[in-house]
């Protein structure tokens, strides 16, 4: 691949080199802004800002004065022409933000060259006197670092960040400018750790920041956001620039409102997406906190866009019924399922040893290939595979086996209960599972789906009453639902058991399962796993299993970003997702260079055989480190192995520090450590981003920082994060990965050849192996991983997308009717969709009368045209001709009722004006009622026109959010059942797009109707004053914020696989044995049988020679 490669680059040119050719001449224009910058007073450089904000506003000066024309022509102007005005407004604003674009590049060098020289004074001056303008005056009330002395203002350059003193000692070097103008363009830079990726931000925030349109700092948790706030603010409230920390307010405040406006806000990636969910379920226009999205900076962009980006944001409440699963039923059955299958296999797996042993491969291969594909990840198969010549053996016979797509595989899986497939991330429940689930509960049919098509044919054509057909329609439709539900509930539990590992994809903390984030080792406390498979846990740790909940809105950060206009990211591990960011967002990754050359020394990988070889040689290298002083960082992939390392140093008596999930709480701590002579530090991914290790001039003399890798982890990104905490800023250090053949990535996607080399070298136990040919294999491992893991993301942004369309469709009306302006073109086209719906369905059936009902039923008015008419006309005449009658009578309604309020209005207002500024005015259509809160003073000054507004208002919102909430739910159960439809051979994502369409229809439609009967039917109930009372503040529905995390690699595959399946697992749990208990072991060799102390069969299980014996 290396000379494919270099064959491209030498026809078609390195991208890197290209890349930074077309930005050195920025550098070259900022240099010469420099030097005409370094003579200006301090009030002279701050009157740049200000001619810059002139310059972009008299560019779109002619733009937003045709808009200001349009918006006034709008408030008067007939319904057709209001929809054509505001599409010449949204053509106008866009025309604007290409002006301001425009304007943006030209003046990028200049601006650029501000804030280096606004930096470069607040390095040479401990105070800054400027001259005192009313920004300055109002900040100095709030900060330390601003005083006052008559008509001047002092800026110290000192200031408290976060709780923590800093000096500004920062100049922003040449490939920072790089960096500042990749991302002022919506690309991603890559730049490396240490390189300053947080004062780089600072160039094109300001530059973006002089449209007033907003800038948004995104970070990937709060404490990043609040520090580089409170550490860049100064450099830009210098040149009176607003900023701001959404993370400082609390949600639907005036706070975060104001937040959201400051010119520069800081937030994370979370909040930005529950703000822009609950400004979507907001009752007022006084609710909101969002404007609209401009232009957002991420850093770790790779972590959000790529790792995040697929997680739903949801805001949920209780659902009726919740408490309600069959988890803990049906954990028995599961348990016990793969309790068998492992007894069994630990025969099969004997049986196989000794058939190989002599000399029967082929027997002993099929055997061999039946414990694989029964139990993948268990101990005593995976130590066997180890040893020289086997793992062809298994190869061999799963090539003869997968021949002809599988053909000849149901012989290998006859004698299992369920197959895992590890390679595919499949699980399948095999025709013995499903027979031995049938006998335990007694019903042969407990997990067999009816085929409702043929069911339903075979009442049709039957001899039964109506009644009778009705009533068995129903229980096979009700047999149908708890079966899907059955299902579902088994294919969690087998998930939770078979693919979840306790101390690896979650801990139990506090009677909870807490989710660890795969990428940063970190607990992620109140997240849970979406879709019923975060209860299956519950049940499998027997611990409180939490009700369920109805998702009331939700998003994915993939598709909430995408909203932005502009887009940009930063972060030092993105090259190796190039290709998702610019599929899916159209960000192009560009490299830039180091400031100073890298001196870490990364070793080729040492390969072991077995991870019993590896983790000894691993400690022998520490004990080597700790003894020339230098600080050793020790990388692993969970909770489990850096507790088993901690253990093997404590032995040699080697002080260290394990930084993991379960001791997150000690983490800064632990971080400040790390960086002195001789400190050992164990840490899952947490040790990477965000982690900043400083190094002494002793340590660096030493060598500096050590890192150790003690496995390669699924994705390059997360290895070269872990390699990134040393040899920052032209710092010594060195990286080192032990690998062995019986990890998760070498034993999926390892290359054959390493296993064979390594036979054919005749290596002994504890030899090693290192060549840069099996580090370059093992990263097309990883490559194989990341390319499968982007399939999925894919498929799941297929089905996102559907939802999206349709969360934009419905939160567009719903912001229409929140603001008001657009609302009357909402509501017309609400009767036209209508009119033409109604027209579509009975003409086709030549059906006048039922026609004239569903006309009654949501407009009050009988119909205009006779039935010989409605049987002459074409649909489009009816249609046109129908929809101008409604209108029309539409505007005679809302007239006679803004009439028939006022005299009520003018009433409260003269008697009880002085009590009252907002009112609730009661409206029923005579079956529902709904309380229109109001300005009672303009209700008055309007002759009641706005009270009718609010009414409009207040009713679209009503029947939005009702029918959207039941349209969330009933999109979850279509994707939970359309994933039956592989079993016959469908695309379940076919069939969702096609069922998603349906169901969106049928919910506008009846959104349309709904709407439309209650503006017509709905008036005072009572033409009296009594019934108008002071509208009192409501007290906010408390509701769940959740992230339903990811899950990981395997599960996500499972779940998208193209078999969803039944489920199988594992017996239920077994009683605890003492330690001084008799217990019955049997060796898997030999079949020997002892009866000995469970203490001190402890160890002979824990090597996989012996299995425990239930007698």
């Amino acid at each position: 691949m290396s000379i494919l490669n270099s064959v491209i680059k030498l026809f078609v040119g390195d991208k890197q080199q290209k890349d930074l050719k077309g930005l050195q001449p920025v550098i070259e224009d900022v240099k010469k802004f420099e030097l005409t910058f370094s003579k200006l007073s301090h009030d002279e450089l701050r009157e740049k800002t200000i001619a810059f904000k002139n310059k972009l506003k008299s560019a779109t000066k002619e733009v937003d004065d045709q808009i200001n024309i349009l918006e006034e022509e709008a408030l008067s102007a007939e319904i057709d022409r209001q929809e054509d005005i505001y599409t010449e407004i949204d053509a106008l604003k866009d025309e604007a933000y290409a002006i301001s674009e425009e304007i943006l590049m030209q003046i990028m060098p200049e601006a650029f060259a501000v804030v280096k020289e606004t930096a470069k004074r607040f390095v040479e001056n401990e105070k800054i006197k400027v001259t005192a303008t009313p920004y300055d005056r109002e900040l100095s009330a709030e900060r330390e670092n601003i005083t006052l002395e008559d008509d001047f203002a002092f800026w110290s350059n000192s200031w408290d960040a976060a709780g923590k003193p800093i000096t500004w000692d920062m100049i922003h070097y040449d490939v920072q400018l790089i960096g500042g103008a990749v991302l002022h363009q919506g690309k991603a830079a890559e730049m490396m750790t240490g390189e300053g990726k947080t004062l780089v931000s600072t160039l094109p925030v300001y530059l973006n920041a002089l449209t007033g349109n907003g800038v948004h700092l995104v970070t990937v948790n709060d404490y990043l956001a609040k520090r580089d706030k409170a550490w860049m603010a100064p450099i830009f409230e210098f040149h009176g620039f607003t900023t701001d920390c959404i993370d400082y307010h609390q949600p639907n405040s005036d706070a975060r409102r104001k937040a959201y406006n400051a010119d520069i806000t800081y937030g994370t990636n979370n909040e930005f997406g529950f703000d822009y969910l609950r400004d979507n379920m907001a009752n007022s226009k006084d609710d909101l906190v969002q404007r609209a999205p401009n232009y957002a900076i991420i850093d770790e962009v790779d972590s959000v866009l790529i790792d995040d980006a697929r997680t739903p944001l949801i805001i949920s409440g209780a659902v009726p019924q919740g408490d309600q699963h069959e988890f803990n039923e049906l954990k028995p059955l599961v348990s016990d399922l793969v309790t068998l299958q492992k007894q069994h296999l630990v025969g099969v797996l004997a049986e196989a040893k000794k058939l190989i042993a002599d000399g029967n491969d082929k027997d002993g291969g099929f055997l061999l290939l039946r414990v694989y594909r029964g139990l993948p990840k268990n101990k005593a198969l995976i130590k066997f595979l180890s040893q020289e010549g086997i793992k062809q053996i298994l190869q061999k016979t799963e090539n003869v086996y997968m021949q002809d797509n599988n053909k000849l595989m149901p012989e290998v899986d006859e004698d299992l209960w369920f197959v895992v497939e590890e390679k595919n991330n499949q699980i399948d429940l095999t025709d013995k599972g499903i027979a031995d689930l049938s006998q335990k509960t007694a019903n042969e049919n407990f997990f067999i789906l009816p085929d409702i098509g043929v069911k339903i044919g075979e009442i049709d054509t039957s001899e039964m009453t109506s009644e009778e057909k009705a009533s068995q329609k129903e229980e096979l439709y009700k047999d149908f639902n708890i079966k899907s539900e059955r299902i579902h509930t088994m294919n969690q539990l087998l998930k939770a058991y078979t693919v979840f590992e306790k101390d690896v994809e979650y801990v139990v903390m506090d009677n909870k399962v807490m989710i660890v984030d795969e990428q940063t080792g970190r607990i992620m406390d109140g997240r849970r796993y979406s879709d019923g498979l975060h209860q299956a846990i519950e049940a499998k740790e027997n611990v409180k299993i939490e009700d369920a909940t109805q998702t009331f809105a939700t998003v994915t950060l993939q598709n909430y970003f995408r909203m932005y206009r502009k887009l940009s990211g930063m972060t030092g591990t993105a090259i190796t997702e190039a290709g998702e960011l610019w599929e899916i967002y159209k960000l192009d990754v560009v490299e830039i260079p180091t400031n100073k050359p890298i001196q870490r020394n990364d070793e080729e990988d040492l390969i072991y055989k077995t991870a019993r070889e590896k983790y000894h040689a691993v400690i022998e290298d520490i004990v080597k480190l700790v003894a020339q002083k230098r600080p050793v960082l020790v990388g692993t992939t969970s909770v489990e192995i850096s507790e088993l390392l901690g253990r093997m140093l404590k032995m040699r008596k080697i002080p260290h520090n394990i930084l993991n999930a379960k001791l997150h709480k000690r983490e800064a701590d632990v971080v400040a450590e790390a960086g002195k002579p001789g400190i050992v530090t164990i840490a899952t991914n947490m040790a990477g981003r965000g982690t900043d290790i400083k190094l002494s001039d002793e340590v660096k003399s030493a060598g500096g920082l050590a890192i150790i890798g003690t496995e390669r982890h699924d994705s390059r990104r997360v290895d070269r994060q872990l390699r990134g905490r040393a040899g920052r800023q032209g710092d010594v250090g060195s990286s080192q990965f032990y690998v062995a053949l019986d990890d998760n990535l070498m034993r999926l996607f390892g290359s054959d050849r390493i296993a064979k080399m390594m036979d054919r070298m005749g290596l002994k136990e504890g030899e090693v192996i290192q060549h840069s040919m099996i580090t370059k294999s093992i990263e097309r491992a990883q490559k194989k991983v990341e390319e499968n893991n982007f399939g999925i993301r894919k498929r799941l942004l297929e089905y996102d997308d559907i939802m999206n369309s349709q969360r934009e469709f419905v939160y567009k009306r719903r912001r229409h009717a929140l603001d008001g302006k657009r609302l009357q073109v909402d509501i017309a086209n609400m009767i036209y969709d209508t009119c033409e719906s109604i027209v579509n369905s009975n003409k086709i059936a030549k059906d006048f009368q039922n026609f004239e009902f569903e006309l009654i039923r949501f407009s009050s008015m009988t119909s205009p045209f006779s039935e010989e008419e409605f049987e002459t006309l074409t649909e489009k005449e009816i249609t046109n001709r129908l929809y101008n009658f409604v209108t029309e009578h539409y505007k005679n309604k809302i007239e006679r009722n803004a009439v028939l309020a006022y005299p009520v209005i003018k009433d409260v207002f003269e008697n009880e004006g002085d009590r009252y500024e907002r009112i609730v005015v009661p409206f029923t259509d005579g079956i529902k009622s709904l309380q229109v809160v109001t300005n009672l003073k303009e209700a008055y000054e309007s002759d009641g026109k706005t009270l009718i507004t609010d009414f409009e208002k207040n009713i679209t919102l009503a029947i939005i959010d009702e029918k959207w909430k039941d349209h969330l739910r009933k999109m979850d159960d279509l994707k939970q059942s359309v994933q039956n439809a592989s079993y016959e051979q469908k695309d379940p994502l076919l069939i969702y797009k096609f069922e998603a369409f349906e169901l969106f229809k049928i919910t506008v439609d009846q959104i349309n109707r709904e709407v439309l009967s209650f503006l017509f039917k709905g008036e005072l109930p009572a033409k009296n004053k009594n019934q108008i009372s002071e509208a009192r503040q409501q007290k906010r529905t408390r509701l769940n914020t959740s992230k339903a995390a990811v899950q990981n690699t395997t599960e996500q595959a499972i779940q998208n696989s193209k078999q969803q399946e039944p489920v199988e697992t594992v017996v239920r749990e077994q009683p605890k044995i003492g330690r001084n208990e008799r217990v019955t072991i049997k060796n898997v060799m030999s079949g020997e049988e002892k009866v000995v102390k469970f203490k001190q069969a402890i160890p002979l299980l824990e090597k996989g020679t012996w299995v425990l014996i239930q007698k």
